[in-house]
């Protein structure tokens, strides 16, 4: 299926990266769903951005009726289920080396808020939208990962292993729903220059990576959007349960 035949859930899709990748399949044509929890008002200036293209459903992604009820009214006004996941929803994190919780005073709640929001909120949408998919015999799942955990630059203890535990769940998702016709992949990034979430980082910090990175510059969510489509587009059709790193050469596999 192109990309422009698609309808695209973007699960928190109002700001940052997620907004970015919202526009990006915008851009090819697809139809989307604006995943939101609190920013209502950028959500809704976004979908009237645009225009047709584009619906606005408030939704808490850890909350399995609430993603029920997305998926309804998406499909009632797109007539159509949704062909395509992306789960970029992010439990609230800031991007802060200085600022982190270490080793010795991490606490599990950090842990379990951040499991919940990586790892229960993927669950959450991809069952949610499995009948749909295999009624259509076509299927995209695309999470977002991170880079740390193949280069944890910054021991971010909980956010670190809450998405190393959402890869696994891609890994295995990608053999149990193969059969169906439904691809699972993961986009992991580094340091994005800008986001909400990595506006608390030092310029330091920045200036360190950029210098670490062939390209001798920080990745931007434009580029990083541009790369989720590959894993939507027909030139996928034969990769799942993979990660593609997009951080600039920063981590080379």
């Amino acid at each position: 299926m192109k990309i422009e035949e698609q309808l695209v859930l973007v699960t928190g899709a109002a700001r940052g990266l997620g907004q970015h990748i919202a526009r990006a399949f915008a851009v090819q044509g697809a139809q989307v769903i604006i995943n939101y929890h609190r920013s209502s008002d950028a959500a809704r200036a976004l979908a009237q951005e645009l225009g047709d293209q584009g619906l606005a459903v408030q939704a808490d992604v850890t909350d399995r009726h609430q993603v029920d009820t997305l998926m309804t009214l998406a499909q009632a006004h797109f007539g159509r289920p949704v062909t395509t996941v992306v789960n970029n929803a992010l439990a609230n994190f800031s991007f802060n080396g200085e600022a982190r919780e270490k080793a010795d005073t991490i606490s599990w709640s950090s842990f379990q808020t951040q499991f919940d929001g990586s790892v229960r909120g993927a669950l959450n949408t991809v069952q949610a939208a499995i009948p749909g998919m295999r009624s259509q015999q076509f299927g995209r799942i695309i999470n977002i990962g991170t880079n740390l955990f193949q280069l944890p630059v910054v021991p971010y203890h909980d956010y670190t292993a809450a998405k190393a535990a959402l890869l696994a769940l891609t890994r295995t998702l990608a053999g149990d729903l193969g059969p169906d016709g439904i691809t699972v992949n993961m986009l992991s990034g580094g340091l994005l220059r800008m986001t909400d979430a990595s506006a608390a980082t030092p310029e330091a910090v920045f200036d360190y990576i950029a210098s670490a990175t062939p390209l001798r510059r920080v990745t931007t969510p434009a580029e990083f959007a541009d790369a989720v489509l590959f894993f939507a587009s027909p030139w996928s059709r034969a990769v799942t349960g993979q990660n593609l790193v997009v951080d600039g050469g920063l981590v080379r596999n």
